[in-house]
């Protein structure tokens, strides 16, 4: 195993292990509240502090880009110098796992030249792990997964999430929402776009599209779907670059066009 991939792996793990440890003993009481509906606990801390020691430790002269940080992503992103650049969501779900929800997990991944080429997602109130390396093909505790076959969106079960964040943005995706559900087999959220890309990657999911996704959401994911056959870019059809934005994937091209098409999204 190529040591990016090692590192993501073991540092993903070692924020599932706080998860563990702390599941059903910090809730909702015991969490700051950073905006409306935004969460931050102890959990998220002290899994992220597990997190940086394995990558601090195996590649002191990377650049990290994390969650938790008194900077915003837009002033972590500008001092960025070119290094490889870890970038860590050390609890995705933050909210679920507060109200003990089991769709939380941990995220890691890392990009050279603007690029992910690994990348780690555990689900610690599952067990399961998924890992992914830039031409290595992607894994679901060791076995190997693909993107679902190529279908129609009438058949497709596709993955969403809301912009709780911004909600100035609602009525722009309760549009969005209207026309898939009628367009598709069904929709699914589940408050954790890492996981709803792993399900993505391994065939669970068809299709998926949010409005506002951090880089830490899928920047793991981006490396798990791709090496699993499938497909995200921007709204406009572009690569995802690592930047705060809108996400669209599927299994196929031909699916990823349709469900641009349906969401209206600029050609």
């Amino acid at each position: 195993m190529n040591p990016l991939l090692r590192t993501a792996r073991e540092a993903a793990e070692a924020a599932a292990r706080i998860h563990r440890r702390d599941a059903g003993k910090i809730l909702l009481a015991g969490a700051t509240v950073k905006a409306r509906a935004d969460y931050v606990s102890k959990t998220d801390i002290d899994a992220q502090t597990a997190a940086l020691s394995i990558i601090q430790r195996n590649h002191p002269d990377h650049a990290i880009l994390v969650e938790e940080s008194e900077d915003s992503v837009e002033e972590q992103l500008s001092s960025w110098d070119g290094r490889p650049l870890w970038i860590v969501d050390p609890l995705d779900g933050t909210a679920n796992f507060l109200h003990e929800h089991p769709q939380y997990c941990s995220s890691v991944a890392v990009a050279v030249e603007g690029r992910s080429v690994a990348g780690s997602v555990v689900s610690g109130s599952t067990g399961e792990a998924w890992w992914a390396s830039d031409g290595e093909g992607a894994f679901k505790n060791g076995r190997r997964i693909r993107a679902s076959s190529q279908r129609p969106l009438i058949e497709a079960l596709v993955g969403t999430g809301f912009p709780f964040k911004l909600l100035d943005v609602l009525p722009t995706y309760l549009g969005q929402l209207d026309r898939v559900l009628r367009s598709a087999s069904g929709v699914r959220r589940a408050g954790s776009a890492a996981l709803d890309l792993c399900y993505l990657a391994q065939g669970s999911l068809d299709a998926f599209w949010e409005e506002i996704l951090m880089p830490w959401d899928f920047a793991a994911g981006l490396v798990l779907v791709q090496e699993a056959g499938g497909v995200l870019s921007r709204p406009d059809g572009s690569s995802l670059e690592i930047a705060v934005g809108a996400v669209r994937g599927a299994n196929s091209t031909t699916l990823l066009d349709e469900l641009r098409s349906v969401l209206h999204d600029d050609p």
